[in-house]
């Protein structure tokens, strides 16, 4: 395997971030629901407008959990995956970028072989400043088997991104304090050993409060069938008011800030 730029975590500034955060919320943000209360029943709606990475955030679905982000001039790759299993009739994401994110070093959400050139690498929780981006790592265990998962926050082109990777535990105060109200959430759906089921993905949104869920790691035509135990997309979508889950329009689409629903969440979905 090629040389790649596996960068460690800044040390002591892990433990800030929550202060952090919070300094950073926006203004006029609404307030979380009280615990046990329902996801707001208004759905949001998405504007999308075409153009290219240098006017918005450009997102293009590689399928499971995989996504390339682009804006202001970088390329963030977030969990490559080699195909097998659940991802066995997709091609891998031979996808070059100036920064890879993995939540884990699992083939499905961490196989670095596939990415061509050297990019910069990070996969263990901690804070770090990438190209002037500050990018947050968030420790999320998901049990002895599958060891621990890392959940990725930044903000690019406008807009607060988190992606979840293989997150399967509730959301804990401390993980709720470094994730929450983010404009963009990339959360699991499907299940299996070592996914959120559709209910416990519905409970992290509600932890979580984002604007603007995008689903992953679903069952679809592309698993090998003895050897996926994911489910499918529809068993997720099915929680929430049928208003609120929009297909996306176009892959890669270009998403702007002022374009996120002003209310409600929006949850947009790639067809498979």
């Amino acid at each position: 395997m090629k040389r790649r730029q596996l960068l460690q975590a800044s040390a002591g500034l892990l433990g800030s971030m929550a202060v952090n955060l919070a300094r950073g919320r926006k203004a006029g943000a609404q307030t979380a629901p009280a615990q046990g209360s329902e996801t707001p029943t208004t759905p949001g709606s998405i504007e999308f407008t075409p153009g290219s990475s240098s006017q918005g955030l450009q997102l293009t679905w590689l399928h499971h959990s995989c996504v390339l982000f682009e804006g202001e001039g970088r390329r963030f790759l977030v969990n490559p995956f080699r195909p097998a299993g659940c991802t066995a009739g997709y091609p891998a994401p031979r996808v070059a970028a100036d920064l890879v994110l993995l939540s884990s070093r699992l083939l499905d959400e961490g196989a670095l072989d596939v990415v061509p050139g050297n990019p910069k690498v990070l996969f263990q929780p901690g804070d770090y400043l990438i190209d002037g981006i500050r990018v947050q790592g968030v420790r999320m265990p998901r049990g002895p088997r599958f060891g621990v998962n890392v959940g990725w926050r930044w903000r690019m082109a406008g807009i607060d991104i988190v992606h979840l990777g293989g997150a399967a535990l509730p959301i804990t105060r401390e993980q709720s304090i470094l994730l929450s109200r983010p404009d963009l959430l990339l959360v699991p759906v499907g299940g299996g050993p070592k996914n959120y089921d559709p209910a416990g993905a519905k409970a992290a949104i509600e932890a979580l409060q984002p604007k603007l869920v995008i689903p992953t790691m679903y069952r679809t035509a592309a698993a090998e069938e003895s050897q996926c135990e994911l489910l499918p997309l529809q068993e997720f979508l099915r929680l929430f008011p049928a208003a609120a889950p929009q297909p996306a329009l176009s892959n890669p689409l270009l998403l702007s800030a002022q374009a996120l629903p002003r209310q409600g969440l929006a949850i947009l979905f790639f067809e498979e």
